[in-house]
């Protein structure tokens, strides 16, 4: 029997509980439905900001919508920026159909404990690992086909919208942006230690020291996975959805490309440990064909690709480095978080074979 996907809601974890009443109060002039009772689940996928699905009513009078806030405990400089993410969905639905679009923004923390916004509800499947039964649970190849196109396609198409008309031409400063983006994320490989790791200290090197010029710059997502995208109930090749957009900015379009081609695991990698991408399922396209798929449907010159896999799996690395401390300091009781060092060094030690 194929495994089963996890369900999409579960009731809302202990420690991440907020004051409903309180939430409901603030927000019942401020939405359509908001004067109707409130019910609170907890989207249970994803390792960092908190998500919840917010249901105005009951039956199929109900009106939803999505709460997203910064994980628990302290968070790195610029990261989790609910106000970035509420500013960039606020504007970006009128040029990319597939954001969803953010109606309300509250920047005072005594309300929930940290700053949240609120947006519209879309409905769709997130693949994080299982394909679904309706997709062939895998052993489908077309649809696996389908579902890592629609990963390059949309990026594709995405990095195509022009910020100006939209009003998000002011939303980074793409000069300089990859420098700033690898000292960043060496910065937050330093505060996220638990233990000396030298083939990071490696390969943070390595990077700092191989700069390559970078493309005209784009509109990027900046953790652009299958996981944060949503498909079509009834087709796989369908996104309905892109989310997690708080650290969407203007710069390096090639840095989206290395951070999800980062996770694309061919058979012949080290293994990653868990990973949300199902790039072993027959059909689904391997690394070298999601890059030249970018490349056809985007047209940039990827000669340069190679750094920027290996920045996206140093990202990556950093990013479960990240959660783990959070979990090893005691800012968050989830129990997920606890195997999270050892993906980590996992995908550092990826990340320094996949150097050119």
């Amino acid at each position: 029997m194929a495994e089963q996907p996890a369900p999409e809601t579960i009731d809302v974890r202990k420690d991440e509980r907020f004051d409903e009443a309180r939430v409901a109060d603030y927000l019942r002039d401020e939405l359509p439905g908001g004067d109707q009772p409130l019910s609170v689940r907890q989207f249970g996928g994803g390792h960092a900001n908190l998500t919840y699905l917010l249901q105005f009513g009951e039956g199929d009078a109900a009106t939803e919508y999505v709460l997203r806030r910064p994980p628990l405990g302290p968070v790195a400089p610029g990261s989790h920026d609910m106000t970035r993410e509420y500013r960039a969905l606020s504007k970006l639905w009128q040029g990319f159909a597939k954001a969803p679009r953010a109606f309300v923004l509250c920047e005072d923390e005594s309300l929930i404990g940290a700053p949240f916004f609120v947006m519209e509800r879309r409905h769709g499947v997130v693949v994080r690992g299982v394909i679904p039964a309706s997709f062939g649970g895998g052993e489908d190849a077309d649809s696996n086909r389908a579902l890592s196109r629609v990963v390059v396609d949309v990026l594709a198409e995405f990095h195509g919208v022009d910020p100006e008309p939209i009003g998000l031409g002011g939303i980074g400063k793409p000069e300089g942006f990859l420098q700033r983006q690898v000292n960043g994320w060496a910065g937050r490989y330093e505060r996220a230690r638990t233990e000396d790791i030298p083939i990071a200290e490696e390969v943070r090197t390595w990077l700092i020291d191989n700069l390559p010029k970078s493309p005209p710059a784009t509109l990027l997502h900046n953790d652009w996975r299958l996981d944060n995208m949503a498909v079509a109930v009834d087709d796989p090749g369908d996104c309905v959805a892109v989310y997690d957009w708080d650290m969407c900015t203007l710069g390096d379009p090639l840095c989206d490309l290395g951070t999800v081609l980062g996770v694309w695991n061919d058979p012949e990698d080290r293994a990653q440990g868990a990973t949300a991408m199902p790039t072993h399922a027959p059909g689904f396209m391997n690394r070298t064909e999601a890059a030249a798929r970018y490349g056809e449907v985007s047209g940039r010159d990827l000669s340069t690709l190679d750094y920027y896999i290996v920045f996206g799996t140093f990202k990556m690395a950093v990013v479960l480095q990240q959660i783990y401390f959070r979990f090893a300091e005691g800012q968050t009781q989830d129990e997920r978080f606890a195997g999270m060092a050892g993906g980590a060094k996992r995908l550092f030690e990826l990340a320094a074979e996949r150097r050119p």
